[in-house]
């Protein structure tokens, strides 16, 4: 058994996908016309980092209720974490590129961390290995 997939819900794919792979580095696993189920067209997007087995689907706000967890799907918490192997680089290459940190660097018993927003606003720690 494991997670296949995480729903991240945004307002833009095109602008979502620029940021998971462009900025943050994912590959783009998949890109294709779908369906809503009363059959509307949207999108099935997939994005993961290089060697993951879990991904995310994009998913585009589609209607007032969807529109209104855009940034705020786990209630303003740290709701998704990213792991790397050089906290330093990937800050920095983060950091350069735009992303917005809400705190900075540190390290906790469990490692370097420090809270990120996603193109949506979600709180995500990137967490690195201990110094």
């Amino acid at each position: 058994m494991r997670i296949d997939l995480v729903t991240v819900v945004v307002d833009d794919y095109d602008r979502a996908i620029e940021f998971f792979s462009g900025i943050l580095g994912f590959e783009l696993v998949e890109d294709s016309p779908s369906l809503t189920n009363d059959g509307r067209r949207k999108r099935w997007v997939v994005v993961r980092p290089p060697g993951a087995e879990t991904g995310i689907l994009i998913a585009q706000a589609d209607g007032e209720r969807q529109a209104r967890v855009v940034g705020s799907q786990v209630a303003g918490r740290v709701g998704f974490f990213l792991r790397v192997d050089d906290f330093g680089a990937a800050y920095e290459r983060m950091a350069a590129a735009g992303v917005e940190f809400v705190t900075t660097p540190r390290t906790e018993p469990y490692g370097q961390v420090a809270v990120f927003l996603d193109i949506a606003g979600n709180r995500w720690d990137l967490l690195g290995p201990p110094r």
